[in-house]
């Protein structure tokens, strides 16, 4: 297991991260893990992440301000990089986990595929979030996936249905109107799964000249949305899509 992505709330995919931590360290020959070997102990004391020298935290850095960006950036995961082939200080492997692995911008993620695609030997990634779709896609399909409950992860019924309802109401104005007004009651996170289910979607759905439009003018959205741009903005965006336009 070299990558998975655990979505819940952030205690719950921190929690979850933390004992999956442990379980890829674990010395133990029986269930694991098993709390008591050197490598557990050290993964389960202290806060989290505990103080084990092969479990390493990549969250948002501070800028030169002080204040706490509002993204992982491609530097960190260019540095993430070139830590990954530095053999483990005391385990068999080394644990990158990332509490909030949506705040990771495009740059960054891309730069994270070229891991995924060849991940380095006796190295795992934890990547926690709220939100699936806020990963690009070429990310999730490299990677399994879990809820912080152990439930696997599948889109919910819910925005399946808005994006199978957004894509059957895109050639009709009125009701690409309708569709997108009743869109603006979701919230960031909704949204931005919405619109990911769309882009899977859309390859049945669309033509293979209308589908890389499509996919252009849907990973603006995304993009507007990982940048924090209000809903209902985003949802008036959704409403102009034209195709040939």
């Amino acid at each position: 297991m070299h990558a998975v992505i655990l979505s819940g709330s952030g205690e719950a995919t921190s929690d979850r991260a933390r004992t999956l931590a442990a379980e890829l360290l674990c010395e133990s020959s029986g269930p694991r893990p098993c709390r008591a070997c050197r490598h557990c102990r050290k993964v389960f004391q202290g806060p989290f992440p505990g103080i084990h020298p092969d479990v390493t935290v990549v969250e948002r850095q501070p800028n030169s301000s002080g204040k706490l960006r509002r993204e992982i950036v491609v530097d960190q995961i260019r540095a993430l990089s070139v830590d990954a082939l530095v053999l483990p200080n005391e385990a068999e492997r080394k644990v990158y986990i990332f509490p909030e692995a949506e705040t990771m911008n495009p740059q960054a993620q891309n730069a994270f595929l070229k891991l995924l695609e060849e991940p380095p030997a006796r190295v795992s990634f934890l990547l926690c979030v709220r939100n699936p779709g806020a990963l690009l896609e070429t990310v999730r399909s490299r990677c399994a996936s879990e809820r912080a409950g152990g439930e696997a992860e599948t889109a919910s019924d819910q925005s399946e249905k808005r994006a199978e309802g957004w894509l059957a109401a895109r050639r009709d104005r009125l009701a690409l109107l309708r569709c997108c007004l009743a869109m603006e009651k979701l919230d960031n996170a909704q949204l931005l799964e919405t619109v990911g289910c769309i882009r899977r979607r859309a390859v049945d759905a669309a033509g293979p000249e209308e589908l890389l439009y499509l996919e252009e003018f849907l990973a603006r959205a995304e993009k507007y949305l990982l940048a924090n741009v209000g809903v209902k903005h985003v949802t008036g965006y959704l409403s102009t899509y034209v195709f040939g336009k």
